[in-house]
């Protein structure tokens, strides 16, 4: 059952216990050979350019598109990335280039400072990038907890294919969370601290690609306290219980129902799926922090005046890491990973 919809802009409308929901989805020209775009940046509100002007926009970066340094406070951000690379730098000391599927989960807690920036990479060719970003709160326990860095590479997160044999069927991509029925589906553990690891709390991230002419129903949510949306972000048509939806929206689903969901058109349908428990607890937000209070959120901005989130261990607000395609990620604490 739908229960409510509303039309897709670049932030998506979202319920208890996400906070944010962004579809970035650039088409980035050629590199210059220094990780911007080789084309001109006039007509543009260059540090914060979110215009879309020629199918990209430049966000914060100067040179670089992209987030440069900036902090956050009392929750999480997951990162999804589609197509592209982003290079991750923090005041952990943690760095990271993913993409291609990889996912980035930063449990900020008592504070963090990152900077996401998008560098270009191919100078012979088009440089796309396709990411979600999603901010998931965390309850008034958490929200001062040690802050976390992780990575979720593609390789490693669960995904599967349901349908007939030979026919149209359906990608299914977990993030987070149980999909009940669905074999071969277990998920990564979240970061300790996080909503997502509370027993009860039934947060999902799902990726559904539904075939032309495919058919799938997803399962009812485990939790009967579940809040569920599904958002239809690309193709062409989709029915979603019963009813068609000819445009990218959002629709609020009863999760404690079977969804049945069915793709009509020309194209293949995708949906991201949101789900969990709510915390339920007041939510006073400004900018970069997310508390309970007010008087939290002025505490937020005077601890970062004072001490930075524990500085800024790198050369720029900005950092690319260099030309090399490769994925990887430097810990806190120096451990490397290398993904090719």
């Amino acid at each position: 059952m739908i229960l409510a919809r509303a039309p897709l802009g670049m932030h998506w409308p979202t319920l208890d216990p996400f906070l944010f929901c962004a579809h970035h989805d650039d088409h980035y020209p050629k590199g210059d050979g220094r990780f911007g775009p080789a084309a001109s940046l006039a007509g543009r509100q260059m540090g914060s350019d979110f215009s879309g002007l020629n199918g990209w926009s430049m966000y914060h970066g100067q040179q670089v598109p992209g987030f440069p340094a900036h902090p956050h406070r009392g929750f999480e951000t997951v990162t999804l990335v589609r197509t592209g690379r982003i290079d991750h730098s923090d005041s952990l000391g943690a760095a990271a280039r993913f993409g291609g599927g990889d996912v980035q989960w930063l449990t900020a807690g008592s504070g963090i400072v990152h900077a996401e920036m998008f560098p270009l990479l191919l100078e012979d060719a088009e440089n796309p990038l396709e990411l979600f970003q999603i901010w998931l709160n965390l309850p008034a326990r958490s929200k001062m907890c040690a802050p976390y860095f992780s990575m979720f590479w593609a390789d490693t997160i669960p995904r599967g294919r349901f349908g007939p044999e030979g026919g149209p069927g359906t990608e299914v991509v977990v993030v987070a969370g149980q999909l009940p029925g669905l074999d071969g589906l277990t998920p990564l553990a979240p970061p300790p601290d996080s909503w997502a690891s509370q027993e009860g709390a039934d947060v999902g991230i799902f990726t559904l690609k539904l075939d032309p002419g495919a058919q799938f129903t997803l399962p009812p949510a485990a939790g009967p306290q579940t809040l569920r949306v599904a958002y239809f972000f690309a193709g062409d048509a989709l029915t979603a219980a019963g009813q068609a939806v000819a445009e990218p929206s959002a629709l609020q689903v009863e999760a404690s129902q079977p969804l049945l969901l069915t793709n009509p058109g020309q194209q293949p349908a995708e949906l991201l799926v949101l789900q969990g428990r709510p915390i339920g607890e007041p939510v006073a937000r400004h900018g970069p922090f997310v508390m309970n209070t007010e008087a939290e959120i002025r505490t937020a901005f005077a601890d970062y005046q004072r001490t930075r989130f524990g500085g800024w261990p790198w050369d720029s607000e900005g950092p690319v890491h260099g030309s090399d395609a490769t994925r990887f990620a430097r810990h806190p604490g120096g451990a490397e990973e290398r993904r090719g």
